[in-house]
């Protein structure tokens, strides 16, 4: 994970390559708190972190938003009492990318 949250993320063209089963593989095993979902058809990293109470919630929503517009790579947040999960894929190419994995071991590491 410390390699993957050191990087930058890239400049994504729409319609450019997606992972490949195997690259998603291996990158999935630096983030062991992270699961490969399917969303509306794309693929995406998520992940549920929980919290005490809904205070906790929102101040990591936040964090997360804070690295998000550093980064200009948006993630899905969802914002419950006790809990947030957030899903990174990247919208152009319509699914996974290495910035998505760079950006979920970035958010992992807001929880340290």
């Amino acid at each position: 994970m410390t390699q993957l949250a050191q990087m930058q993320c890239e400049p994504c063209k729409a319609g450019g390559p997606q992972m490949s089963e195997s690259e998603i593989r291996d990158l999935i095993t630096e983030l062991p708190d992270w699961n490969v979902d399917t969303v509306d058809g794309e693929q995406c990293l998520s992940r549920t972190v929980k919290f005490k109470d809904f205070a906790g919630a929102l101040a990591f929503t936040q964090q997360v938003g804070e690295l998000a517009e550093k980064a200009n790579h948006h993630p899905v947040l969802t914002t419950e009492w006790g809990k947030v999960t957030v899903y990174w894929w990247t919208h152009k190419t319509g699914g996974l990318h290495r910035n998505d994995f760079v950006m979920a071991a970035k958010t992992d590491r807001l929880l340290e």
